[in-house]
């Protein structure tokens, strides 16, 4: 208390705030941002949260927001950690909800069946725990629907795409020109060791010729009496 009467402010410690921040709930739409599916085939749009603090009739739901329109596409609850979520309402009779919390995963994920090109846009996980005073936590992914996935874009399609709907991309021409290149390469290593096998003979054959022509001269030298030769050696005197 401060002199005249008044109540002087005290800043609550810093940890106290930083410490349940550090334990609220998470939400979490995977680590992509961007996911691509064909059009007329079905997405699976990932979502889980933790919370470790645990959680009491979470309540959670799934938006839509493109550049014309906003809209809820589905609402739930989930009980506890024991109970699977429960859908209260769907906007939407194409989406199914994936949801479990077997296995400590508290997954809220949803399929998205028969796709338009009208459904591309944002799509927004939302949770909400009374044990955090309902504080909103969300994850937003970005969803394309194209006429078929481009190579650059393969990679995702595979990992999102549900089911067998996306389009294949033919790889022959890039078979065969993997195995012309490798055709080529094994010819190349091929010559090299030929290469190397024929000189070696050669350096071999070399050698011997070599070794049989000095002999050959020492034969010689020693048939025509040279220096050097067994014909010099001078008979023993006679006494």
């Amino acid at each position: 208390r401060q002199p005249g009467g008044s109540l002087k402010e005290v800043a609550p410690p810093t940890g106290l705030f930083l410490l349940p921040v550090s334990l609220s709930l998470e939400v979490s739409v995977g680590k992509a941002t961007t996911i691509y599916a064909v059009n007329g085939t079905e997405i699976l749009l990932p979502c889980t949260f933790s919370s470790c603090f645990g959680f009491e009739n979470l309540r959670f739901w799934w938006s839509y927001n493109s550049s014309d329109s906003y809209r809820i596409l589905i609402d739930g609850t989930v009980k506890n950690e024991k109970s699977n979520p429960k859908v209260r309402l769907k906007d939407d009779d194409r989406i199914t909800l994936l949801g479990s919390t077997k296995e400590k995963v508290n997954n809220i994920s949803i399929l998205l069946r028969d796709l338009e090109f009208s459904d591309t846009g944002k799509y927004t996980c939302h949770a909400k725990n009374p044990k955090e005073n309902y504080l909103e936590h969300q994850a937003t992914i970005f969803l394309q629907v194209v006429d078929k996935c481009m190579p650059g874009e393969r990679h995702q399609c595979m990992l999102c795409v549900a089911g067998d709907g996306m389009e294949e991309v033919d790889n022959t021409l890039t078979l065969i020109i993997v195995a012309a290149v490798g055709g080529v390469i094994g010819l190349l290593i091929f010559i090299m060791l030929v290469k190397k096998l024929i000189t070696f003979i050669i350096k071999k054959t070399q050698e011997k010729k070599k070794e049989c022509l000095v002999s050959s001269s020492g034969n010689d030298n020693t048939e025509n009496g040279l220096p050097g030769s067994k014909a010099e050696e001078k008979p023993p005197t006679k006494v």
